[in-house]
């Protein structure tokens, strides 16, 4: 669904030449024919809008914007034989209000949605061959780039012989792009991979090597051979790797010049703008502090090392398998990660009869819910910071804890993802009840 409206009266002053040349096939940038400061424009005005509907009081919408282009850390393409090679490219978008190919949600996103945030299907879906992704740091399409040019002059068997078919690359940088993690999608009705396959990824992630010295690892995932393309209901299974399991992520810690070091596991969900990652941090983390605070969904700790030096405890609530090894391994001394889902800690945390200063809410784009919602109103946290990547979800649940006794103090709009029509936003909820 997009969920951005159109100017009222596009001029010339708010259009551009689009900076992609598969701009409308490829379904993925759905603005880029808008200069960037429309696009804000748009999105700041689709914000305020869907909260008003709602009957929220709200302040003025903060934005916080950086480079339009060359921002994603990380990014899928599909994989497909075109005119006798593989390439690398999206799958056309067949109809307005389908899902565009090149979701920004991020594809190995370990978050739980709703269940009936069921798949979709493309009407008269096509593959997309591209020759560049510009909202993709410089180093992705190059090492996809040298990838596709080496497996078309090998014969490896990944794409010669069924049942085994290359479907899917991602690929994901360190903000500097100094490092760089490879996976690889295999679709079979097998139940493992043979053998050979350890020996081949190998040898190839060699021959990248020498042309892209900042790769430090990959791995083969298998997907099921027949199933909807949805990244949301895909459950990949582990295959072959090769060298290290992630990669090492530094964002400048809010207000100094210190370095925040994440180890990020191939796979684990980490935020996709590298030109914002460390501002959004600042905004949520930045000039709070206290002796608890709970950070739920916390996927690697992006939030939980920001607050560390500021809190005396941290509680850092995650569910997924690889963000919360990661979690649960960090150095933070102050730091308790718990393997549940937000509800059933809440579940517990009201009989303990626990009350937190400060609550770090960065659910997926299903929202929290009203369930959730529920719960943190019968807390009582005295401040509560909520980051949405849906517009449409965070108004049913910012209603819930406004009348459980919260007003919205801050709105910021952060532009996470330019040239598309998705909105982050972070509120800052300050309990007015007593």
């Amino acid at each position: 669904m997009t969920t951005t409206a159109q100017l009222d009266s596009p001029t010339e002053q708010h259009t551009q030449t689009p900076p992609c040349p598969h701009f409308g096939p490829c379904g993925g940038c759905q603005l880029q024919n808008l200069t960037y400061q429309a696009q804000i424009e748009q999105k700041r005005d689709q914000l305020h809008t869907l909260l008003d509907r709602a009957g929220l009081a709200l302040p003025a919408i903060q934005v916080h914007s950086g480079p339009p282009l060359g921002y994603r850390n990380r990014v899928r393409f599909t994989l497909a034989e075109h005119r006798g090679l593989l390439r690398a490219g999206y799958i056309a978008a067949g109809r307005a209000g389908d899902p565009t190919p090149h979701d920004i949600a991020d594809p190995l996103e370990e978050a739980v949605e709703s269940p009936n945030d069921a798949p979709h299907h493309i009407a008269h879906a096509a593959f997309l061959p591209i020759t560049q992704c510009p909202i993709s740091a410089d180093l992705l399409w190059k090492a996809t780039e040298v990838f596709l040019a080496e497996i078309n002059r090998r014969s490896i068997t990944w794409i010669e012989r069924a049942p085994f078919k290359l479907d899917q690359i991602e690929l994901f940088t360190s903000a500097d792009e100094s490092q760089l993690q490879i996976s690889l999608f295999v679709r079979t009705a097998a139940k493992g991979l043979p053998d050979r396959f350890e020996s081949e990824l190998t040898t190839l992630c060699e021959a990248i090597r020498e042309q892209v010295p900042a790769l430090v690892g990959s791995g083969m995932y298998l997907l099921p051979a027949k199933s909807p393309r949805s990244r949301r209901v895909e459950q990949p299974r582990l295959g072959p790797a090769w060298g290290s399991r992630g990669l090492n992520y530094t964002v400048t810690r809010p207000g100094t010049a210190e370095a925040i070091c994440y180890w990020v596991p191939r796979g684990a969900f980490f935020q996709v703008n590298r030109f914002l990652i460390a501002e959004l941090v600042g905004i949520v983390a930045g000039g709070r502090s206290g002796n608890l605070a709970w950070d739920l969904y916390a996927g690697v700790g992006l939030f939980t090392r920001a607050l560390a030096p500021s809190f005396q405890h941290i509680t850092a609530v995650e569910v997924g398998n690889l963000s919360f090894t990661a979690l649960a391994s960090a150095k933070i001394p102050n730091r308790h990660a718990i393997m549940d889902t937000t509800l059933e800690f809440l579940h517990s945390a009201v009989v303990q009869r626990e009350r937190p200063d400060l609550v770090i809410l960065d659910p997926p784009r299903t929202g929290a819910g009203q369930a959730v919602c529920e719960l943190l109103g019968r807390i009582a946290a005295p401040e509560i910071v909520y980051v949405s990547c849906s517009p449409h979800t965070l108004p049913a649940d910012l209603t819930t804890l406004s009348a459980a006794g919260y007003e919205v103090s801050q709105l910021h709009l952060v532009d996470l993802f330019p040239q598309t029509s998705h909105i982050e936003t972070v509120a800052v909820l300050t309990r007015t009840k007593k």
